[in-house]
């Protein structure tokens, strides 16, 4: 694909080319009768909305039989929405089959590893490999693009909603299919098939593709590279999927933008949207906050990470909460100012929209439960004055549509592949959780108020001084000798334990660990010391380690051990070590130290690196900075991580706007060089 990511879901209806942050929801009115449509128009206009995705669940009223179409409502819809100054990402519809389809077209319907089928009854119930389903989904898109391509609402299309949330992993003969078909593009030959998966061991040589199954219910454990070859196939056959509805759009409005809602949150990591990103003219995502001492960090390394995989274009956070949601075991409402502080920080990593899971509180269903712009309580609610509130603000801060993030120091490079193969039974330790270990470190940046960037691999690491790289498990040969010449080049490089063990192939790099990384490292470890759960060491430097031990030989007489572990299986042995090369460096933690503990090893690696805060001292930890930037204006989003009020001096520039209790103070009023105070949970926003 090579369209240029478009701004034009930037701009309202009616030919209005002012930028402004895009506001809205999504929009469900076939959950309500027609009176109360009109009612929503106004609300909407109250709070600031200009946009929201609509008929997202919509198949079964769209088409209530196989030859049967209802448009009606929909045309009403999105008139009035147009009527109103509001703009519309329509959705394709296509997310979730109605009854008569799955009647007929059974063979529609996923199936598990263990061979049981998943029925209708929630949502999401197709193969992403069905022909069945996808020549009927496709023949929806068509008469959605045919009807509404050229209705003056419609400034986006919306594929499908959430892909694989619910349907990543099939494993049906459809899916066995389209598996052979993927792996013979891949392999070229079944001996070349052999030798990647090392068929040799408990022999399992294959001589023919259709030998070949999904890794469905085995015995004991299925084939390692097996299932990461699985895991690369599921992502992309929906992605194969997206392009088809994507292409089909193309063809029939061609100058209307496509996008799809992404999921970087959380543990949701069977799609690789690094890949998926080019597919799409703009990168939308959703994303909910899950409780916890990270609930904030989580949030930012999720939003920064989605800025790194739009590639620095502005993009569409489509969708998160007002308040509580309604799939979490213990569901919390949002705290005073929550509601403005998560929505503002996913605008400080690049989100160009702001909008909501849902536009009004649905009264049945599963997710009656889950909050929205108008809840159950009405416009006379604290929920919905806080949704106004944010929408007024959103249009102070208008002159920040448009402008990009600007780059950070140092950064956390974030692997799909090494999730989802460090993650795989038959390991040293069924324990390791990937991205926790990625959130500790990003943790430890927002605690020592140094800006890091989350940038995925394949991103460019120019202009980093530091690069920190947790359990980067798959190194093949060509990223090695990238992270050689990077820190070659000057740049420092920090990596963990079990990082740089296995090539593309899941087959271990042969020598000692860290395979791939040893000789940059100047270490080598033979034989690995993973920790029972509850079990920890001492280091010397006053930390403690969990999961995981390695018993490290120095191999390079310039490496310098920065701590060593006092208890345990490897006391007196190197736990952190670091390796100058020219003006750069290659360390290596061999533990997981935790959010905590990683400050003190990352604070004397930053000094190392050169790397230094740009924030007051006293703000460090307790403010989060972002920056944004136009030529040669920059916006400073300064984020107060704490429940009470934080006084910043020394930042100086023209504050745009804030969330309630966010100002400047002077003797004689507001002083653009004045202490700038934030308020509890609070936000300002400032022009440098």
């Amino acid at each position: 694909m090579t369209r240029v990511p478009s701004p034009r879901w930037l701009r309202r209806p009616h030919d209005d080319p002012t930028p402004r942050f895009a506001y809205g929801a999504d929009y469900n009115p076939e959950q309500w009768p027609r009176e109360v449509w009109p009612e929503d128009i106004r609300l909407m206009r109250e709070a600031g909305v200009n946009i929201v995705s609509l008929a997202i669940f919509s198949w079964a009223r769209i088409q209530p039989a196989p030859d049967t179409w209802d448009f009606g409502w929909l045309d009403e819809i999105m008139d009035l929405l147009h009527e109103g100054g509001i703009a519309v990402d329509l959705a394709t519809a296509t997310a979730s089959p109605p009854p008569w389809l799955t009647t007929l077209h059974p063979e529609i319907l996923p199936v598990t590893a263990s061979g049981e089928t998943v029925w209708p009854g929630a949502r999401q119930h197709w193969r992403p490999t069905s022909p069945v389903f996808r020549t009927h989904a496709l023949r929806l898109v068509e008469k959605m693009a045919e009807r509404y391509g050229n209705h003056p609402a419609l400034t986006a299309w919306h594929i499908s909603n959430e892909l694989g949330c619910h349907n990543i992993y099939d494993y049906s003969d459809d899916a066995a299919r389209a598996f052979r078909t993927w792996l013979s593009d891949r392999y070229g030959s079944v001996e070349t098939l052999n030798h990647a998966w090392g068929t040799a061991f408990w022999s399992q040589r294959y001589t023919e593709w259709d030998q070949i199954l999904p890794p469905r219910l085995a015995a004991s454990h299925p084939n390692p590279t097996q299932q990461l070859d699985f895991k690369r196939f599921s992502s992309d056959a929906l992605k194969d999927y997206l392009r088809a509805e994507r292409d089909l759009l193309y063809r029939l409005t061609p100058d209307t933008p496509v996008t799809t809602n992404f999921m970087v949150m959380g543990e949701t990591k069977g799609m690789h949207y690094a890949d998926w990103a080019r597919e799409v003219d703009f990168v939308s995502n959703d994303h909910y906050t899950l409780p916890g001492p990270q609930r904030l960090d989580e949030l930012s390394f999720s939003a920064n990470l989605t800025g790194s995989i739009a590639g620095g274009h502005p993009w569409f956070l489509m969708e998160h909460s007002t308040s509580a949601v309604n799939w979490q075991p213990v569901n919390l409402a949002k705290r005073e100012h929550d509601l403005s502080r998560d929505s503002l920080l996913h605008v400080a990593h690049g989100a160009d929209a702001v909008c909501f899971f849902q536009w009004r509180q649905s009264a049945a269903g599963a997710e009656k439960y889950h909050s929205a712009m108008v809840p159950h309580a009405g416009e006379d609610s604290e929920v919905f004055r806080s949704v106004a509130a944010l929408g007024a603000l959103l249009g102070e801060l208008s002159e920040v549509v448009g402008s990009t993030g600007r780059p950070a120091r140092a950064a956390v490079l974030f692997d799909w592949e090494s999730w989802w193969a460090s993650e795989q039974d038959s390991h040293p330790t069924s324990l390791l959780r990937y991205r926790q270990e990625a959130l500790d470190w990003y943790s430890a940046f927002l605690a020592l108020g140094v800006r890091a960037d989350v940038v995925h691999t394949g991103a460019s690491l120019d202009g980093y001084d530091l690069v920190v790289a947790p359990v980067l498990h798959v190194v093949p040969r060509d990223l090695a000798k990238e992270l050689t010449g990077y820190v070659e080049g000057g740049g420092h490089l920090v990596t963990t334990y079990f990082s740089g063990v296995v090539d593309e192939n899941d087959h271990a790099w042969l020598g000692g660990y860290p395979g791939a990384l040893r000789e940059l490292l100047g270490i080598r470890v033979e034989e690995f010391g993973p920790l029972l759960d509850g079990r920890d060491v001492a280091l010397d430097n006053g930390a403690t380690g969990t999961l995981w031990t390695d018993r490290i030989t120095v191999t390079d007489d310039a490496v310098e051990v920065l701590a060593s572990y006092r208890t345990g299986d490897q006391a007196g042995r190197p736990a952190i070590t670091r390796r100058p090369v020219g003006a750069g460096s290659a360390a290596y933690v061999s533990t997981r130290l935790g959010a905590e503990g990683i400050r003190g090893v990352l604070d004397r690696l930053l000094a190392g690196a050169g790397v230094t805060s740009e924030l007051p001292g006293a703000a460090r930890g307790r403010v989060e900075l972002v920056v944004r930037g136009d030529g040669d204006t920059t916006y400073w989003f300064l984020v107060n991580r704490t429940d009470e009020p934080v006084e910043l001096t020394g930042v100086t520039g023209t504050l745009l706007g804030g969330t309630a209790g966010s100002e400047r103070r002077g003797t004689d009023g507001p002083d653009p060089a004045g202490p700038l105070v934030l308020g509890p949970r609070g936000v300002a926003v400032v022009r440098r």
